[in-house]
Protein backbone atom coordinates (compact mmCIF):
# COMPACT_ATOMS: atom_id res chain seq x y z
CA UNK A 1 0.00 0.00 0.00
CA UNK A 2 2.40 2.50 0.60
CA UNK A 3 4.87 1.61 -2.23
CA UNK A 4 1.66 2.53 -4.15
CA UNK A 5 1.16 5.71 -2.23
CA UNK A 6 5.17 6.58 -3.05
CA UNK A 7 4.40 4.99 -6.74
CA UNK A 8 1.27 8.11 -7.40
CA UNK A 9 3.54 10.63 -5.27
CA UNK A 10 6.25 10.19 -7.00
CA UNK A 11 4.39 10.09 -10.50
CA UNK A 12 2.49 13.55 -9.48
CA UNK A 13 6.07 14.87 -8.55
CA UNK A 14 7.13 13.93 -11.79
CA UNK A 15 4.16 15.34 -13.50
CA UNK A 16 4.84 18.89 -11.67
CA UNK A 17 8.00 19.59 -12.49
CA UNK A 18 7.31 19.38 -16.00
CA UNK A 19 4.96 22.74 -15.53
CA UNK A 20 7.01 26.67 -15.64
CA UNK A 21 6.18 28.89 -12.49
CA UNK A 22 4.12 30.86 -14.38
CA UNK A 23 1.85 27.42 -15.03
CA UNK A 24 2.05 26.43 -11.60
CA UNK A 25 0.99 29.51 -10.12
CA UNK A 26 -1.88 29.24 -12.66
CA UNK A 27 -2.98 26.48 -11.23
CA UNK A 28 -2.61 27.04 -7.71
CA UNK A 29 -4.92 29.95 -7.95
CA UNK A 30 -7.59 28.54 -10.19
CA UNK A 31 -7.80 25.51 -7.78
CA UNK A 32 -7.84 27.87 -4.95
CA UNK A 33 -10.66 29.83 -6.74
CA UNK A 34 -12.46 26.64 -7.56
CA UNK A 35 -12.45 25.75 -3.73
CA UNK A 36 -13.58 29.46 -2.67
CA UNK A 37 -16.15 29.15 -4.84
CA UNK A 38 -17.65 25.78 -4.42
CA UNK A 39 -17.47 27.30 -0.18
CA UNK A 40 -19.01 30.23 -0.91
CA UNK A 41 -22.05 29.00 -2.94
CA UNK A 42 -22.17 26.36 -0.03
CA UNK A 43 -22.48 28.98 2.57
CA UNK A 44 -25.02 30.62 0.88
CA UNK A 45 -27.51 27.63 0.14
CA UNK A 46 -26.85 26.20 3.54
CA UNK A 47 -27.15 29.84 6.06
CA UNK A 48 -30.43 30.33 7.37
CA UNK A 49 -32.05 33.55 5.87
CA UNK A 50 -33.93 35.51 8.48
CA UNK A 51 -36.01 38.23 8.46
CA UNK A 52 -38.16 40.69 10.81
CA UNK A 53 -41.53 39.40 11.57
CA UNK A 54 -41.85 41.11 15.11
CA UNK A 55 -40.32 45.34 15.10
CA UNK A 56 -41.26 47.42 18.28
CA UNK A 57 -42.27 45.12 20.97
CA UNK A 58 -43.04 45.29 24.31
CA UNK A 59 -41.04 43.51 26.91
CA UNK A 60 -43.61 41.05 27.77
CA UNK A 61 -44.74 40.44 24.28
CA UNK A 62 -40.93 39.76 23.13
CA UNK A 63 -40.68 37.54 26.42
CA UNK A 64 -44.11 35.66 25.08
CA UNK A 65 -43.02 35.26 21.53
CA UNK A 66 -39.55 34.26 22.60
CA UNK A 67 -40.62 31.49 24.72
CA UNK A 68 -43.14 29.91 22.04
CA UNK A 69 -40.13 29.83 19.64
CA UNK A 70 -37.62 27.76 21.68
CA UNK A 71 -40.69 25.51 22.25
CA UNK A 72 -41.31 24.91 18.87
CA UNK A 73 -37.72 24.58 18.14
CA UNK A 74 -37.80 27.64 15.89
CA UNK A 75 -34.43 29.20 15.14
CA UNK A 76 -34.87 33.05 15.56
CA UNK A 77 -32.70 36.59 15.65
CA UNK A 78 -33.54 38.30 18.81
CA UNK A 79 -31.97 42.49 18.05
CA UNK A 80 -29.73 44.18 21.00
CA UNK A 81 -32.60 45.91 22.70
CA UNK A 82 -35.26 42.80 22.86
CA UNK A 83 -37.44 44.89 20.56
CA UNK A 84 -37.48 42.82 17.36
CA UNK A 85 -37.42 39.04 16.26
CA UNK A 86 -36.53 37.76 13.13
CA UNK A 87 -37.62 34.19 12.08
CA UNK A 88 -36.35 31.90 8.63
CA UNK A 89 -38.07 33.63 5.48
CA UNK A 90 -39.75 30.66 4.77
CA UNK A 91 -41.83 30.61 8.22
CA UNK A 92 -42.48 34.29 8.63
CA UNK A 93 -46.31 33.30 8.18
CA UNK A 94 -46.84 30.43 9.93
CA UNK A 95 -44.97 31.86 12.74
CA UNK A 96 -47.13 35.36 12.77
CA UNK A 97 -50.52 33.33 12.33
CA UNK A 98 -49.59 31.25 15.37
CA UNK A 99 -48.69 33.65 17.38
CA UNK A 100 -51.78 35.44 16.89
CA UNK A 101 -54.00 32.34 17.64
CA UNK A 102 -52.19 32.30 20.58
CA UNK A 103 -52.64 35.88 21.78
CA UNK A 104 -48.66 36.20 22.98
CA UNK A 105 -48.68 39.72 21.22
CA UNK A 106 -50.88 41.80 22.98
CA UNK A 107 -48.65 45.50 22.51
CA UNK A 108 -47.98 45.05 26.14
CA UNK A 109 -51.57 45.02 27.04
CA UNK A 110 -53.65 42.02 28.29
CA UNK A 111 -57.18 43.94 28.17
CA UNK A 112 -60.31 41.65 29.37
CA UNK A 113 -58.50 38.53 28.67
CA UNK A 114 -56.80 38.92 31.92
CA UNK A 115 -60.12 37.73 33.46
CA UNK A 116 -60.31 34.84 31.54
CA UNK A 117 -56.71 33.64 32.74
CA UNK A 118 -57.91 33.23 36.80
CA UNK A 119 -60.32 32.50 38.35
CA UNK A 120 -62.02 35.23 40.65
CA UNK A 121 -63.02 32.87 42.65
CA UNK A 122 -60.91 34.46 46.60
CA UNK A 123 -60.53 37.80 44.61
CA UNK A 124 -61.61 40.48 47.15
CA UNK A 125 -63.07 43.24 45.85
CA UNK A 126 -60.05 45.54 45.98
CA UNK A 127 -58.38 42.83 43.83
CA UNK A 128 -61.28 42.76 41.61
CA UNK A 129 -61.02 46.30 41.25
CA UNK A 130 -57.37 46.79 40.34
CA UNK A 131 -57.96 44.01 37.48
CA UNK A 132 -60.81 45.79 35.79
CA UNK A 133 -58.95 48.97 35.42
CA UNK A 134 -55.90 47.23 34.06
CA UNK A 135 -57.88 45.72 32.12
CA UNK A 136 -59.82 48.58 30.69
CA UNK A 137 -56.12 50.14 29.79
CA UNK A 138 -55.10 47.72 28.17
CA UNK A 139 -57.75 47.67 25.83
CA UNK A 140 -57.88 51.37 25.25
CA UNK A 141 -54.16 50.59 24.03
CA UNK A 142 -54.93 47.95 21.82
CA UNK A 143 -57.37 50.28 20.27
CA UNK A 144 -54.94 53.11 19.99
CA UNK A 145 -51.96 50.67 18.86
CA UNK A 146 -54.11 49.90 15.71
CA UNK A 147 -53.60 53.47 14.46
CA UNK A 148 -50.50 52.79 11.91
CA UNK A 149 -49.20 56.04 13.38
CA UNK A 150 -48.68 54.68 16.82
CA UNK A 151 -45.67 52.79 17.89
CA UNK A 152 -47.18 52.03 21.47
CA UNK A 153 -48.82 53.82 23.81
CA UNK A 154 -49.66 53.80 27.88
CA UNK A 155 -52.92 54.44 29.47
CA UNK A 156 -53.30 55.12 33.34
CA UNK A 157 -57.31 55.72 34.71
CA UNK A 158 -58.13 56.94 37.43
CA UNK A 159 -61.51 56.13 38.66
CA UNK A 160 -63.29 57.63 41.38
CA UNK A 161 -64.25 55.76 44.68
CA UNK A 162 -68.35 54.54 44.31
CA UNK A 163 -70.33 56.49 47.26
CA UNK A 164 -74.16 55.90 47.78
CA UNK A 165 -74.39 58.88 50.15
CA UNK A 166 -73.42 62.66 48.72
CA UNK A 167 -73.67 66.11 50.25
CA UNK A 168 -76.48 68.22 49.46
CA UNK A 169 -75.97 69.59 45.83
CA UNK A 170 -72.22 68.18 45.52
CA UNK A 171 -71.76 66.44 42.03
CA UNK A 172 -70.23 63.03 42.01
CA UNK A 173 -66.44 62.96 41.24
CA UNK A 174 -65.43 62.23 37.43
CA UNK A 175 -62.76 60.01 36.52
CA UNK A 176 -59.76 61.26 34.75
CA UNK A 177 -57.04 59.82 32.38
CA UNK A 178 -53.59 60.64 30.98
CA UNK A 179 -52.05 59.04 27.66
CA UNK A 180 -48.65 58.93 26.59
CA UNK A 181 -48.50 58.03 22.66
CA UNK A 182 -45.32 56.93 20.54
CA UNK A 183 -45.38 58.27 17.41
CA UNK A 184 -43.63 56.46 14.89
CA UNK A 185 -40.96 58.36 12.89
CA UNK A 186 -42.23 59.92 10.25
CA UNK A 187 -45.55 60.02 11.10
CA UNK A 188 -47.98 63.05 12.56
CA UNK A 189 -51.18 63.05 13.88
CA UNK A 190 -53.40 65.47 12.53
CA UNK A 191 -56.08 67.92 14.69
CA UNK A 192 -59.15 65.05 13.54
CA UNK A 193 -56.79 62.11 14.52
CA UNK A 194 -56.16 63.45 18.00
CA UNK A 195 -60.32 64.07 18.32
CA UNK A 196 -60.74 60.90 17.52
CA UNK A 197 -58.70 59.31 20.19
CA UNK A 198 -60.17 61.77 22.66
CA UNK A 199 -63.61 60.49 22.25
CA UNK A 200 -62.12 56.78 22.26
CA UNK A 201 -60.91 57.17 25.59
CA UNK A 202 -64.06 59.57 27.14
CA UNK A 203 -67.01 57.11 25.15
CA UNK A 204 -65.05 53.89 26.98
CA UNK A 205 -65.32 54.89 30.51
CA UNK A 206 -68.38 56.07 32.14
CA UNK A 207 -68.61 59.56 33.54
CA UNK A 208 -65.17 60.51 31.73
CA UNK A 209 -65.64 63.90 29.82
CA UNK A 210 -63.20 64.90 27.56
CA UNK A 211 -61.72 67.55 29.51
CA UNK A 212 -60.67 65.13 31.92
CA UNK A 213 -58.23 63.52 29.32
CA UNK A 214 -54.85 64.78 29.03
CA UNK A 215 -52.82 63.10 25.86
CA UNK A 216 -49.36 63.67 24.96
CA UNK A 217 -46.45 62.31 22.88
CA UNK A 218 -43.11 60.90 23.73
CA UNK A 219 -41.57 63.82 23.80
CA UNK A 220 -43.84 65.59 26.51
CA UNK A 221 -45.90 67.82 23.68
CA UNK A 222 -49.39 68.25 24.70
CA UNK A 223 -51.65 66.87 21.72
CA UNK A 224 -54.56 69.52 22.42
CA UNK A 225 -58.72 68.90 21.95
CA UNK A 226 -60.02 71.06 19.75
CA UNK A 227 -62.99 71.54 21.84
CA UNK A 228 -60.88 72.75 24.98
CA UNK A 229 -58.52 74.53 23.30
CA UNK A 230 -58.40 77.97 25.29
CA UNK A 231 -58.89 81.22 23.26
CA UNK A 232 -55.39 82.10 23.23
CA UNK A 233 -53.69 78.66 22.44
CA UNK A 234 -56.54 78.50 19.42
CA UNK A 235 -55.05 81.99 17.90
CA UNK A 236 -52.07 81.22 18.48
CA UNK A 237 -52.16 78.32 16.15
CA UNK A 238 -54.41 79.89 13.87
CA UNK A 239 -51.81 82.87 13.71
CA UNK A 240 -49.08 79.93 12.87
CA UNK A 241 -51.28 78.13 10.08
CA UNK A 242 -52.14 81.44 8.43
CA UNK A 243 -47.85 81.66 8.34
CA UNK A 244 -47.52 78.84 6.91
CA UNK A 245 -50.10 78.99 4.49
CA UNK A 246 -48.40 82.32 3.11
CA UNK A 247 -45.24 80.73 3.33
CA UNK A 248 -46.31 77.83 1.42
CA UNK A 249 -47.92 80.05 -1.70
CA UNK A 250 -44.69 82.13 -1.83
CA UNK A 251 -42.62 78.89 -2.02
CA UNK A 252 -45.04 77.42 -4.73
CA UNK A 253 -45.16 80.83 -6.75
CA UNK A 254 -41.29 81.20 -6.24
CA UNK A 255 -40.46 77.53 -7.57
CA UNK A 256 -43.05 77.96 -10.39
CA UNK A 257 -41.23 81.11 -11.81
CA UNK A 258 -37.98 79.70 -11.04
CA UNK A 259 -38.87 76.53 -13.18
CA UNK A 260 -40.39 78.47 -16.07
CA UNK A 261 -37.64 81.18 -16.18
CA UNK A 262 -34.69 78.63 -15.32
CA UNK A 263 -35.84 76.23 -18.35
CA UNK A 264 -35.58 79.39 -20.68
CA UNK A 265 -32.76 81.59 -19.55
CA UNK A 266 -30.36 78.98 -17.47
CA UNK A 267 -31.23 77.74 -14.13
CA UNK A 268 -28.13 79.65 -12.43
CA UNK A 269 -29.15 82.50 -14.72
CA UNK A 270 -32.35 83.65 -12.59
CA UNK A 271 -32.93 84.60 -8.95
CA UNK A 272 -37.02 84.88 -7.87
CA UNK A 273 -38.08 86.70 -4.62
CA UNK A 274 -41.68 86.56 -4.12
CA UNK A 275 -43.54 88.77 -1.27
CA UNK A 276 -47.06 88.23 -0.52
CA UNK A 277 -49.74 89.13 1.80
CA UNK A 278 -52.73 87.19 2.37
CA UNK A 279 -56.79 87.58 3.82
CA UNK A 280 -57.45 85.57 6.24
CA UNK A 281 -61.03 87.12 6.87
CA UNK A 282 -63.95 84.25 6.49
CA UNK A 283 -67.01 86.07 5.44
CA UNK A 284 -70.27 84.43 5.15
CA UNK A 285 -72.93 85.55 3.50
CA UNK A 286 -77.25 84.77 3.54
CA UNK A 287 -78.93 85.88 0.55
CA UNK A 288 -82.70 85.93 0.32
CA UNK A 289 -84.01 86.90 -3.04
CA UNK A 290 -87.35 86.93 -4.98
CA UNK A 291 -87.65 86.44 -8.05
CA UNK A 292 -90.34 86.40 -10.94
CA UNK A 293 -91.03 83.26 -12.98
CA UNK A 294 -92.05 84.98 -16.10
CA UNK A 295 -88.49 87.33 -16.75
CA UNK A 296 -91.05 89.13 -19.63
CA UNK A 297 -93.68 90.66 -18.10
CA UNK A 298 -92.02 90.11 -14.41
CA UNK A 299 -95.51 88.14 -13.44
CA UNK A 300 -95.68 85.29 -11.22
CA UNK A 301 -96.98 81.99 -11.39
CA UNK A 302 -100.38 81.48 -11.65
CA UNK A 303 -101.19 78.89 -8.74
CA UNK A 304 -105.65 79.18 -8.22
CA UNK A 305 -107.86 81.59 -10.39
CA UNK A 306 -111.05 82.84 -8.94
CA UNK A 307 -114.10 84.96 -10.70
CA UNK A 308 -117.59 85.46 -9.13
CA UNK A 309 -119.91 87.09 -11.35
CA UNK A 310 -123.06 88.55 -9.92
CA UNK A 311 -126.35 89.92 -12.41
CA UNK A 312 -128.99 91.40 -10.65
CA UNK A 313 -132.88 93.34 -12.61
CA UNK A 314 -134.69 95.41 -10.20
CA UNK A 315 -138.65 96.99 -11.79
CA UNK A 316 -138.99 99.86 -9.63
CA UNK A 317 -142.68 100.88 -10.68
CA UNK A 318 -144.35 100.07 -7.00
CA UNK A 319 -144.35 103.96 -5.46
CA UNK A 320 -141.26 104.18 -3.03
CA UNK A 321 -142.81 106.73 -0.90
CA UNK A 322 -141.47 110.03 1.21
CA UNK A 323 -139.86 113.22 -0.19
CA UNK A 324 -136.32 112.47 -1.93
CA UNK A 325 -133.46 113.56 -0.09
CA UNK A 326 -135.67 114.83 3.51
CA UNK A 327 -135.14 111.82 5.29
CA UNK A 328 -133.02 111.12 8.28
CA UNK A 329 -130.55 109.10 6.55
CA UNK A 330 -130.98 110.65 3.10
CA UNK A 331 -128.39 113.12 1.22
CA UNK A 332 -129.90 116.70 0.69
CA UNK A 333 -130.38 117.41 -2.88
CA UNK A 334 -129.63 113.71 -4.06
CA UNK A 335 -132.06 112.56 -6.46
CA UNK A 336 -134.50 110.18 -5.54
CA UNK A 337 -135.59 106.64 -7.66
CA UNK A 338 -138.24 107.20 -10.26
CA UNK A 339 -141.43 105.37 -9.29
CA UNK A 340 -141.67 103.64 -13.15
CA UNK A 341 -138.28 102.69 -14.07
CA UNK A 342 -136.18 99.49 -14.37
CA UNK A 343 -132.60 99.06 -13.07
CA UNK A 344 -129.75 96.16 -14.37
CA UNK A 345 -126.68 95.75 -11.98
CA UNK A 346 -123.70 93.17 -12.73
CA UNK A 347 -121.04 92.18 -10.21
CA UNK A 348 -117.78 90.95 -11.11
CA UNK A 349 -115.15 89.40 -8.84
CA UNK A 350 -111.34 87.57 -9.94
CA UNK A 351 -109.18 86.61 -7.25
CA UNK A 352 -105.64 85.48 -9.19
CA UNK A 353 -103.12 83.26 -6.59
CA UNK A 354 -99.53 83.77 -8.41
CA UNK A 355 -96.45 82.00 -6.90
CA UNK A 356 -93.21 83.72 -6.72
CA UNK A 357 -89.33 81.88 -6.91
CA UNK A 358 -88.12 82.34 -3.57
CA UNK A 359 -84.20 81.50 -3.18
CA UNK A 360 -81.88 81.11 -0.16
CA UNK A 361 -78.02 81.85 -0.93
CA UNK A 362 -75.97 80.82 1.38
CA UNK A 363 -71.93 81.89 0.57
CA UNK A 364 -68.76 81.46 2.48
CA UNK A 365 -66.26 82.47 1.12
CA UNK A 366 -63.13 80.79 1.12
CA UNK A 367 -60.31 82.84 3.97
CA UNK A 368 -57.20 82.34 2.15
CA UNK A 369 -57.50 85.63 -0.61
CA UNK A 370 -53.82 86.68 -2.03
CA UNK A 371 -54.41 90.25 -0.57
CA UNK A 372 -51.21 91.51 -2.00
CA UNK A 373 -48.19 90.23 -4.37
CA UNK A 374 -44.53 91.05 -5.36
CA UNK A 375 -42.19 89.45 -7.80
CA UNK A 376 -38.51 90.41 -7.93
CA UNK A 377 -36.45 88.68 -10.79
CA UNK A 378 -32.55 89.02 -11.34
CA UNK A 379 -31.23 87.92 -14.22
CA UNK A 380 -27.75 87.10 -15.36
CA UNK A 381 -26.88 88.72 -18.92
CA UNK A 382 -25.56 86.39 -21.48
CA UNK A 383 -22.17 87.99 -20.46
CA UNK A 384 -21.49 88.46 -16.89
CA UNK A 385 -19.07 91.59 -17.79
CA UNK A 386 -21.70 93.50 -20.38
CA UNK A 387 -25.24 94.04 -18.39
CA UNK A 388 -26.82 95.80 -22.28
CA UNK A 389 -25.53 91.92 -23.55
CA UNK A 390 -29.51 91.30 -22.07
CA UNK A 391 -31.90 92.54 -24.64
CA UNK A 392 -34.49 94.89 -23.75
CA UNK A 393 -36.69 92.61 -25.34
CA UNK A 394 -35.80 89.39 -23.26
CA UNK A 395 -36.69 91.85 -20.25
CA UNK A 396 -39.65 92.74 -21.01
CA UNK A 397 -40.57 89.41 -22.23
CA UNK A 398 -39.49 88.13 -18.43
CA UNK A 399 -41.58 91.11 -17.18
CA UNK A 400 -45.01 90.19 -19.48
CA UNK A 401 -44.46 86.78 -17.60
CA UNK A 402 -44.76 87.92 -14.23
CA UNK A 403 -47.43 90.52 -14.79
CA UNK A 404 -50.00 87.45 -15.97
CA UNK A 405 -48.46 85.57 -12.78
CA UNK A 406 -49.45 88.62 -10.55
CA UNK A 407 -52.55 88.96 -12.33
CA UNK A 408 -53.80 85.50 -11.81
CA UNK A 409 -52.97 85.38 -8.11
CA UNK A 410 -54.59 88.62 -7.49
CA UNK A 411 -58.31 87.46 -9.29
CA UNK A 412 -59.92 86.96 -6.08
CA UNK A 413 -58.80 90.38 -4.27
CA UNK A 414 -61.62 92.23 -5.79
CA UNK A 415 -59.53 95.16 -6.67
CA UNK A 416 -59.64 96.64 -9.67
CA UNK A 417 -55.97 96.71 -11.17
CA UNK A 418 -54.46 97.85 -14.20
CA UNK A 419 -51.87 97.25 -16.25
CA UNK A 420 -49.65 99.93 -15.14
CA UNK A 421 -50.50 98.40 -11.21
CA UNK A 422 -49.56 95.10 -12.23
CA UNK A 423 -46.82 96.10 -13.73
CA UNK A 424 -45.45 98.15 -10.73
CA UNK A 425 -45.28 95.14 -8.95
CA UNK A 426 -43.06 93.51 -10.96
CA UNK A 427 -39.21 94.06 -11.29
CA UNK A 428 -36.58 92.67 -13.97
CA UNK A 429 -32.87 93.53 -13.56
CA UNK A 430 -30.01 92.16 -15.08
CA UNK A 431 -27.01 91.66 -12.86
CA UNK A 432 -23.64 90.38 -12.70
CA UNK A 433 -24.07 86.99 -10.02
CA UNK A 434 -21.26 87.16 -7.44
CA UNK A 435 -21.84 84.06 -6.35
CA UNK A 436 -21.04 82.57 -10.34
CA UNK A 437 -17.68 83.90 -9.96
CA UNK A 438 -17.16 81.76 -6.77
CA UNK A 439 -18.50 78.86 -8.11
CA UNK A 440 -16.44 79.22 -11.58
CA UNK A 441 -13.14 79.45 -9.16
CA UNK A 442 -14.44 76.80 -6.54
CA UNK A 443 -15.03 74.71 -10.31
CA UNK A 444 -11.58 75.74 -11.68
CA UNK A 445 -10.06 74.42 -8.82
CA UNK A 446 -11.68 71.42 -8.54
CA UNK A 447 -10.74 70.75 -12.15
CA UNK A 448 -7.05 71.41 -11.57
CA UNK A 449 -7.07 69.30 -8.34
CA UNK A 450 -8.46 66.26 -10.11
CA UNK A 451 -6.18 67.24 -12.88
CA UNK A 452 -2.97 67.03 -10.75
CA UNK A 453 -4.56 64.14 -9.02
CA UNK A 454 -5.17 62.00 -12.83
CA UNK A 455 -1.74 63.29 -13.48
CA UNK A 456 0.19 61.51 -10.29
CA UNK A 457 -2.13 58.48 -10.62
CA UNK A 458 -0.73 58.18 -14.31
CA UNK A 459 2.60 58.86 -13.27
CA UNK A 460 2.35 56.63 -10.57
CA UNK A 461 0.96 53.54 -12.71
CA UNK A 462 3.43 54.32 -15.53
CA UNK A 463 6.58 53.81 -13.07
CA UNK A 464 4.93 50.99 -11.64
CA UNK A 465 4.81 49.60 -14.70
CA UNK A 466 8.28 50.66 -16.05
CA UNK A 467 9.36 48.88 -12.76
CA UNK A 468 7.53 45.80 -13.08
CA UNK A 469 9.31 45.65 -16.96
CA UNK A 470 12.55 45.93 -15.82
CA UNK A 471 12.30 43.39 -12.83
CA UNK A 472 11.14 40.96 -15.47
CA UNK A 473 13.56 41.87 -17.81
CA UNK A 474 16.20 41.01 -15.04
CA UNK A 475 15.24 38.32 -14.08
CA UNK A 476 14.89 36.83 -17.51
CA UNK A 477 18.27 38.14 -17.94
CA UNK A 478 19.38 36.39 -14.82
CA UNK A 479 18.08 33.22 -15.81
CA UNK A 480 19.74 32.62 -19.14
CA UNK A 481 22.85 33.34 -17.04
CA UNK A 482 21.97 30.96 -14.94
CA UNK A 483 21.27 28.25 -17.58
CA UNK A 484 24.32 28.89 -18.78
CA UNK A 485 26.44 28.81 -15.95
CA UNK A 486 25.29 25.47 -15.66
CA UNK A 487 26.91 22.41 -16.69
CA UNK A 488 24.87 20.17 -18.61
CA UNK A 489 23.73 16.81 -17.37
CA UNK A 490 25.30 13.84 -19.17
CA UNK A 491 22.22 11.56 -19.68
CA UNK A 492 23.41 7.84 -19.66
CA UNK A 493 23.52 6.26 -23.31
CA UNK A 494 22.80 2.18 -24.83
CA UNK A 495 24.75 1.57 -27.75
CA UNK A 496 21.44 0.32 -29.71
CA UNK A 497 22.77 0.29 -33.26
CA UNK A 498 25.61 -2.14 -32.19
CA UNK A 499 23.45 -4.24 -30.49
CA UNK A 500 21.45 -6.84 -32.45
CA UNK A 501 18.67 -8.68 -30.60
CA UNK A 502 16.30 -6.49 -28.55
CA UNK A 503 16.39 -8.80 -25.53
CA UNK A 504 19.95 -7.15 -24.68
CA UNK A 505 18.34 -3.83 -25.09
CA UNK A 506 15.57 -5.06 -22.33
CA UNK A 507 18.41 -6.27 -20.37
CA UNK A 508 20.53 -3.39 -20.15
CA UNK A 509 17.27 -1.07 -19.57
CA UNK A 510 16.64 -3.29 -16.77
CA UNK A 511 20.08 -2.73 -15.22
CA UNK A 512 19.95 0.74 -15.79
CA UNK A 513 16.59 0.97 -14.19
CA UNK A 514 17.41 -0.89 -11.41
CA UNK A 515 20.96 0.71 -10.89
CA UNK A 516 20.94 4.08 -11.74
CA UNK A 517 16.28 4.98 -11.76
CA UNK A 518 17.33 8.56 -11.91
CA UNK A 519 19.48 8.26 -14.96
CA UNK A 520 16.93 5.92 -16.70
CA UNK A 521 14.80 8.52 -15.60
CA UNK A 522 16.50 10.80 -17.44
CA UNK A 523 17.36 8.94 -20.28
CA UNK A 524 13.22 8.66 -20.79
CA UNK A 525 12.86 12.20 -20.99
CA UNK A 526 15.39 13.19 -23.54
CA UNK A 527 13.69 9.88 -25.83
CA UNK A 528 10.49 11.55 -25.43
CA UNK A 529 12.00 15.10 -25.95
CA UNK A 530 13.16 13.96 -28.88
CA UNK A 531 10.12 12.37 -30.45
Amino acid sequence: MNENVSQYWNRLKQYWTQFSKTQKYTIVATVILIILTIGIISYNFSKTEYALAYTNLQPSDAAAIKSYLDGAKIPYQLSDDGKSIGVPRSQVASVKLAVESQGLNKNGSIGYGAFSQSSTFGTTDREFDVKYVNAVQGELQQLINSNNAISSSKVLISLPKETVFLPKGAEPDKATASVVLDIKPGYSLDQAKIDTMYNLVSHSIKGLPAENITISDQNGDMLEYSKGKSKSTGSATLAVQQFEINNQFKKEVQTNVQQLLGAILGRDKVIVSVFSTMNFDQTKTVQNLVTAPNTVDQAGLDISIQEIQKSYNSDNSAPQGGVPGTGATDVPGYPGSSNNGKSNSEEMQRTVNREVNRITNEIELTPYVVKDLTINVGVEPPDPNDPNSLTPQTIEAVRQVLVNVVRAALADSKQTLTDEDLTKKVTVFPHTFARTNERQSASSNAMLLYGGLGGVALALLAGGGYLFMRRRKAAAEAEEELLEETPKVEFPTIDIDNVNNENQVRKQLEQLAKRKPEDFVNLLRTWLVDE
